[in-house]
């Protein structure tokens, strides 16, 4: 059997507790050492075998899963945040059902959400935006044209931006073309709820300028949106006082 399992932004403690015993009970763990934290290692067990993907092709990770299917293994292939996204999961499932090799997914805590925990974050605050864009910048893997930056800066929703660190100047350019004004509000997370963590505000025609000055060029999430400054939202209608659920009635207002 092999599982695939979220490792969580960074902390050792935001993998799920279904991720670790996982990783407690595995005979081999695949992980993605370029970007997971060595520190979950630590919850497997002495005698887990342990391979860093970073160094390896897709062939050769299928080559472990099998060899370990072959010899009654269990196997973690551990992900960084969510394996569900930009995780490359796909292509190993597909693999493994062409080898008729079990597999199942475990969920974990992805960057944005991450991010927005360190910057103590709504993305979907009513009156400003009750959406979330999760996208990345084009570049050496392309992205469908329809999926382009600026036609996502047109919604003027929430938008978390994977990938493209290295890119902040063309990433400013394509915002403010596709509708955002330059002031508005953005933000950069560097390694989100790791301990080396570094979040800075700034607006989105100062993202490479606020990149540039502390050092920023790759393994960031950029954020972007009126949200982000939390001014001029309207209050939930779910706890309003006149509004009524399933659970609670209304309270008439007194006379």
């Amino acid at each position: 059997m092999v599982y695939f399992v979220g490792a969580g932004t960074g902390a050792p403690d935001l993998i799920t507790v279904r991720g670790m015993k996982l990783l407690n009970q595995a005979d081999v763990v695949i992980y993605a050492g370029s970007l997971v934290n060595p520190e979950l290692l630590a919850y497997t067990k002495k005698e887990c075998e342990i391979y860093d993907s970073a160094r390896l092709t897709l062939e050769e990770v299928l080559d472990i899963m099998k060899k370990a299917e072959e010899e009654g293994k269990m196997t973690v292939r551990l992900h960084t945040g969510d394996p569900s996204v930009y995780g490359a999961v796909r292509e190993q499932m597909d693999a493994l059902d062409a080898m008729d090799i079990k597999y199942e997914s475990c969920p974990g805590v992805s960057a944005c959400f991450g991010a927005a925990a360190s910057l103590n974050l709504e993305y979907t605050l009513p009156g400003i935006s009750q959406s979330l864009i999760i996208t990345r910048m084009e570049g050496r893997t392309k992205v469908p044209e329809k999926e382009s930056i600026e036609s996502f800066a047109a919604h003027q929703a929430s938008m978390a931006i994977y990938l493209s660190a290295g890119m902040l100047e063309e990433l400013s350019k394509k915002l403010i073309a596709g509708g955002y004004s330059p002031d508005t509000p953005a933000a950069i997370v560097y390694k989100a709820t790791w301990p080396d963590e570094k979040a800075f505000t700034c607006t989105v025609s100062t993202l490479y300028e606020t990149a540039h000055a502390h050092g920023i060029t790759k393994t960031a999430l950029v954020l972007v949106g009126d949200v982000i400054t939390h001014q001029n939202y309207k209050k939930s209608r779910l706890y309003a006082a006149d509004f009524s659920t399933e659970f609670r009635q209304a309270k008439e207002k007194e006379q």
